[in-house]
């Protein structure tokens, strides 16, 4: 791994691990992986983080060791950037060019293409980027809030 990580990807990556290597045993838990990687950047979604620990063989209630830790983060950041994804995807639905677009409009967008969200899962995100269900969701605003790493109490 270290071929394509920068030995400061890596240094960054050990610190924010050990942080959540609660026993110091150079293991996480599976459930902390989402947060762990959050923290770092990242913004996988909940399907992606468990591929990652299906590939991997992890169960939910599993470990990872550092190793892992950084092939997954490895992999994760090879994919598109979701800011980007994301972005592209307003813009596709803004045929008008108005810098928003509706949240029922967005909702049928993310319950429909790509990694299919539940309406439940919209409805958290929604709530999370503080979104009213029959408001305007401005691109900027959106992607900002829902991208900004989980806060870990």
């Amino acid at each position: 791994m270290a071929k394509f990580l920068s030995q400061d990807q890596i240094n960054e990556y050990k610190e924010c691990f050990s942080l959540y290597d609660k026993e110091q045993r150079g293991k996480i838990k599976a459930t902390d992986l989402m947060v762990v990687m959050r923290c770092l950047g990242a913004s996988p979604t909940p399907r992606e983080v468990q591929r990652h620990l299906q590939i991997h063989g992890i169960d939910r209630d599993g470990e990872l060791d550092f190793s892992t830790f950084l092939t997954i983060m490895h992999s994760q950041i090879k994919q598109e950037d979701p800011k980007k994804e994301i972005l592209l995807a307003m813009l596709m639905t803004d045929k008008e060019k108005k810098g928003y677009i509706m949240a029922s409009e967005l909702r049928s967008k993310l319950m429909k293409l790509g990694e299919k969200l539940t309406h439940k899962e919209v409805d958290d995100l929604f709530k999370e980027a503080n979104i009213e269900p029959n408001g305007k969701v401005k691109y900027d605003e959106f992607i900002h809030k829902i991208t900004i790493p989980v806060w870990d109490y």
